[in-house]
């Protein structure tokens, strides 16, 4: 593989390479939108094409990851990791149909990677110079698309009230502390004629630090993701759990107001607190001793559509674990689960209508100065092509004070920037 930096105007170039891309089967795109802190390594970034792949389900697949991973040393690697990986990593079971069809984990060899910058693009190829001349000459991407179908809700208020009850009697019996109870919208008989403008346009109605286009064959992930499950930067790990959330306001006076509750909310701030000790918890298994710590504490950061509670938690990692195991020890991320974790995702299994598959798993890349990235699956679009079956969750947190009245509602605002894309309304 070559490299070469071109001069062009990256944004123009971007159109022309996703136009080029749909060609290929596989293509990654990472878009950090500006969103800047001393972990952020990789801005914008286009991969296309597959020279390997590694695509496998439930059984030994971080093993197996691992292995396929350290035949491509000084190689990225983009892919996800599904959430129903939990069945393998604890005694754990899913029930729930799987209409989308995903693999539980799929990572592949690009033949092309494009990064971009600020009036010129760097290009990785066997041949950077026709591939540049290939897409330079590329119509750009139409930015028009057509969604054809109609959204449901898999779980209507009396059911979401049901779940919600059942969960808070656990909390009161003391079985757990708080549950991330999902629920599922839908769409059958599903047409999508052009999915990386609809990307596009979710991307520029609700931009976010760690938003990504995947496509696998027929099978598209679009995500709007502002969480960050678990990253690597030389021996540091670094993970940043949201837990918190509140609407935008009306006029900045209201965003301000709406802004400082959330930042002074007791039970919002009790959300955050429980899940940065089991996410500190986690890193233990993964953390040279003593080296865990909480280097931000309840940070309120704002987005287009939500304010954030995020805090910060680092530590050391033990050089004698690879890459996949360090991750394995804190998959899925806690922020989705809730604590203590495996009896949250037993709870959530038995009282969620849907099976939450890419969702709440994670989408990132192995780097190849030996970094990782990894993101959590919210606010994001799955689609397969061939099932015509378009799906999307959201969630909230419930603990002994939680209102179910307001965590319902919760879900609809997160999933507020989807729904206006795909042009429906529940």
């Amino acid at each position: 593989m070559a490299k070469a930096i071109f001069e062009t105007d990256s944004s123009a170039f971007l159109l022309q390479a996703l136009q080029w891309s749909k060609g290929f089967d596989t293509v990654c795109l990472f878009q950090s939108n500006g969103f800047q802190n001393q972990y952020s390594k990789i801005g914008n970034l286009l991969a296309i094409g597959a020279k390997d792949t590694f695509s496998a389900n439930v059984g030994s697949v971080f093993t197996d990851l691992e292995k396929f991973k350290s035949r491509y040393p000084n190689t990225l690697i983009p892919g996800f990791l599904s959430y129903d990986l939990k069945n393998e990593i604890e005694d754990l079971q899913t029930n729930h149909p799987n209409p989308l069809g995903f693999p539980d984990a799929y990572f592949f060899i690009p033949q092309v990677l494009i990064e971009f910058q600020s009036g010129s693009i760097t290009i990785t190829s066997e041949d950077p110079q026709r591939t540049f001349e290939e897409i330079s000459t590329s119509k750009a991407l139409d930015l028009d698309y057509q969604f054809k179908g109609k959204i449901q809700a898999r779980m209507n208020q009396e059911t979401y009230f049901d779940a919600f009850n059942n969960i808070q009697k656990h909390i009161y019996q003391g079985d757990i502390y708080e549950a991330n109870l999902c629920q599922e919208f839908y769409a059958e008989g599903t047409e999508i004629d052009n999915p990386e403008a609809l990307y596009l346009r979710l991307n520029s109605l609700s931009p976010t630090p760690f938003s990504s286009f995947l496509k696998i064959r027929d099978k598209f992930v679009i995500s709007a993701s502002p969480e960050r499950f678990l990253a690597k930067r030389g021996k540091t790990l670094v993970s940043q759990p949201i837990k918190g959330t509140a609407a935008r306001g009306k006029d900045p006076q209201e965003d301000e107001e709406l802004r400082n509750n959330l930042a002074n909310n007791p039970k919002e701030i009790a959300e955050n607190v429980m899940i940065v000790d089991l996410v500190r918890n986690d890193l233990t298994r993964s953390a040279i001793p003593g080296t865990v710590e909480v280097t931000e504490k309840l940070g309120i950061y704002t987005f287009e559509h939500v304010h954030q509670m995020i805090s910060t938690v680092s530590c050391q990692m033990d050089e004698k674990l690879s890459d996949t195991q360090v991750i394995r020890n804190t998959f899925p991320a806690g922020s989705m689960t809730g604590a203590p974790k495996i009896s949250a995702m037993k709870l959530c299994d038995r009282y969620e209508t849907s099976r939450r598959g890419v969702y709440s798993g994670a989408i990132g890349y192995f780097s190849a100065d030996g970094d990782f990235d990894f993101n959590v699956v919210i606010r994001t679009i799955l689609f397969n092509k061939t099932q015509k079956y378009l799906s999307f969750h959201t969630g909230s947190a419930i603990t002994v004070d939680a209102n179910a009245v307001y965590e319902f509602a919760e879900c609809y605002t997160k999933a507020s920037a989807i729904l206006k894309a795909l042009e429906q309304k529940l």
